[in-house]
């Protein structure tokens, strides 16, 4: 079979479980007695599996088998979950991991997985007796393990006439809908007596999450022939095994009330039948009548093609720009209610197809819980991570972008920011270090902060580095000299070790942020913490700016920055450390005149404004010679050959056909 044509669906459903698998597995070494987890598990891995060898991916398919084997043995009740455990599985989900971008990639390389392989068996191998003694009885004649809860059950109907059958039920390998099928089986046995236990799971038997073989504890009055009669005859039922179940070491057992158990075991089974019930309820029944019980429906979409169209709507509001200048100017009063309406459909075609592109960023913070929690076991400190407003949704491209930063930003808190346990102590802190990851949307831009409870900065040692590196820190305000963090080559650390110390990371952190059309700032306090504040545009496509005029050139800034416009009068400029600075509101706000520091000659216009603009923490004034208003506009990159001009973000369109600059307001200030 040509499987090629479902190589994507593969690796798309793949990284999707693994990301599944790696949530549950921090999960479970929270709450190592979580059963619920344990079974999610298992189930990440039955999928990968069955996809593997389908696929043809033998290796792959190996690993999660022996996965499954050790779940099953959790499962039980056989093992513990301890963190050596969790460390083992979370090496097998890398090593999926490897294999899966291998794939990808058309790598042929093979992943050895000999040294995982051992690890897992000898987990397996390494069972207590006593635990299993205490958490389970396990009959001479029977496969099925029955608790001490089970066999209480047995008894209690043994006494009332009931017989207790162990019922092993092969289905055809051709069987199509195996749940469909359990559910006659299931509901055959209901008629005549009552089932109370089932291997596999009523839950794993709804989403057919086993193989062709079922095994149940069947309590009845029948004979053995009439339930192998009633079975046998069910369609493609292949064979019925069933073995009366030995009472001699159930007479041995104490009786207890078991009146409620009854219940909640009658409950149970009729819960199992339920479930049948249902799955059949929905594989039989006709397609048009399901149809309204579905909430949403999604198809996957490549990005390529989410990127035409986002050009291609880019390229009709530049159009719908240019002939609303060329209605204007001719004054064609009838095509005005035409463009009005032109200029409506547009607009909600350029709203929904940003909708489209945003992604929430749980897709990038989804990876730091794993990272903190391998960082704290590294460093020997107590770390716990807490997430919030991972729903708040950014553009792709910045979605794409954003999480190498984070990544230096969260390794950095952990590494520099939290203290040890026994200095926390010291302090009178928490002796678990926190990390707090927040994202939000203000305005038009997102902002996300990573803020710890550790040490904080010190600007001392900032300082004494600054001076190493030859950087006079002289007449520095404390913000700007907790900005020299982000010089390439800066680090406080002096010891060089795999986390931190080389000096890269930051500056990464603010290339990067800046790229995106971003800004990034820190706020510290020593014993206090320290948080990194990141504010991004929502997107990098189409924007509201204020059109300016700068000398005879035309400029736009966006309005994400912009606070207020005031009018320039020259008693407003001051003049302090030979920098000019205007008094506003009582702030001292620094004055850049664009056009000096673009090199363009100034324009003979005596009418000048101030546009106010906020970057981050910082206000700065920019004097400008006058302004166009407010206009919609679409970023076009400048191209590699203009890539060098650190003080525009790109060009856009006018509606009369000429190119204009936007300024990038936070490489000027």
């Amino acid at each position: 079979m040509d499987t090629s044509q479902y190589l994507s669906m593969f690796l798309e459903e793949s990284m999707d479980n693994l990301q599944s698998l790696n949530e549950c597995l921090l999960n479970l070494e929270q709450e190592p007695g979580n059963v619920d987890k344990l079974n999610e598990i298992f189930r990440i891995a039955h999928t990968i599996k069955g996809m593997a060898a389908t696929m043809g991916f033998s290796v792959m398919a190996e690993l999660t088998h022996k996965m499954e084997d050790v779940l099953t043995k959790f499962r039980e009740g056989e093992l513990k979950v301890t963190q050596r455990v969790v460390t083992v599985l979370f090496q097998c989900l890398d090593t999926l991991e490897v294999m899966v971008n291998n794939i990808s990639e058309g790598n042929d390389g093979i992943v050895s997985i000999e040294e995982i392989i051992n690890s897992l068996e000898a987990i397996a191998t390494g069972v207590e007796e006593d635990t299993v003694q205490k958490t389970e009885v396990k009959e001479a004649n029977s496969q099925i393990n029955l608790n001490e809860y089970d066999l209480n059950i047995v008894k209690q109907a043994a006494y009332k006439g009931f017989s207790a059958y162990e019922i092993k039920i092969s289905l055809s390998e051709n069987t199509l809908l195996k749940s469909a099928r359990a559910f006659l089986i299931f509901k055959s046995l209901e008629e005549n007596g009552e089932i109370i236990k089932s291997v596999p799971s009523a839950e794993d038997i709804e989403s057919e999450n086993f193989e062709f073989e079922i095994g149940l504890v069947y309590l009845t009055n029948k004979t053995s022939e009439d339930i192998h009669e009633s079975l046998i005859n069910i369609s493609e039922v292949e064979k019925v095994c069933i073995t009366a179940l030995n009472s001699a070491e159930i007479q041995d057992i104490d009786i207890k009330p078991a009146v409620v158990h009854s219940e909640v075991e009658e409950n149970a089974a009729k819960a199992i039948v339920q479930n049948a019930k249902e799955a059949q309820k929905v594989k039989e029944t006709p397609k048009e009548a399901v149809t309204h019980k579905k909430t949403h429906q999604s198809v996957r979409v490549d990005l390529e093609r989410l990127d035409k169209f986002m050009n291609m709507v880019s390229e009709l509001v530049i159009h719908r720009t240019r002939l609303e200048q060329i209605s204007s100017n001719h004054r064609l009063v009838e095509l005005n209610e035409t463009l009005e309406q032109v200029a409506r459909t547009t607009s909600d075609l350029q709203d929904l197809v940003m909708k489209i592109r945003m992604m929430p960023l749980d897709v990038v913070f989804n990876r730091f819980p794993r990272m903190v929690r391998d960082l704290s076991v590294e460093l020997n400190k107590e770390i716990e991570l807490v997430i919030q407003g991972q729903d708040t949704e950014l553009d792709r491209t910045v979605i794409d972008e954003i999480g190498e930063p984070l990544i230096h930003l969260i390794r950095n808190a952990a590494d520099h920011g939290i203290e040890s346990k026994e200095d926390r102590i010291l302090k009178g802190k928490d002796p678990v270090g926190k990390i707090k990851l927040i994202a939000y949307q203000e305005g038009t831009k997102a902002v996300i902060k990573v803020e710890d409870d550790g040490k904080g900065l010190s600007l001392d040692k900032i300082k004494a580095k600054a001076e190493k590196l030859g950087i006079n820190t002289d007449g520095m305000s404390d913000a700007d000299i907790r900005n020299l963090i982000f010089v390439q080559g800066f680090s406080t650390n002096e010891i060089v070790t795999d986390i931190s110390g080389r000096g890269v990371g930051m500056d990464v952190v603010k290339t990067k942020i800046s790229a995106l059309g971003g800004t990034v700032d820190v706020i510290s306090e020593i014993d206090k913490g320290t948080s990194f504040i990141i504010r991004l545009p929502l997107t990098l496509q189409i924007i509201q700016a204020l059109l300016v005029k700068v000398g005879t050139e035309t400029m736009a800034i966006s309005l994400g920055y912009i606070d207020r416009v005031i009018d320039y009068k020259d008693e407003l400029v001051k003049k302090t450390n030979n920098k000019e600075v205007i008094i506003y509101n009582g702030n001292v706000i620094p004055l850049i005149r664009v056009n000096k520091k673009l090199n363009i000659e100034p324009g003979e216009n005596h009418k000048n404004y101030i546009v106010i603009v906020k970057v981050g923490e910082k206000v700065v004034g920019l004097l400008v010679d006058s302004l166009f208003g407010q206009k919609e506009i679409v970023i076009k990159p400048l191209g590699k050959t203009l890539q060098g001009l650190k003080e525009y973000i790109g060009a856009t369109i006018l509606g009369d056909g000429l190119v204009t600059l936007i300024l990038d307001v936070a490489a000027l200030i």
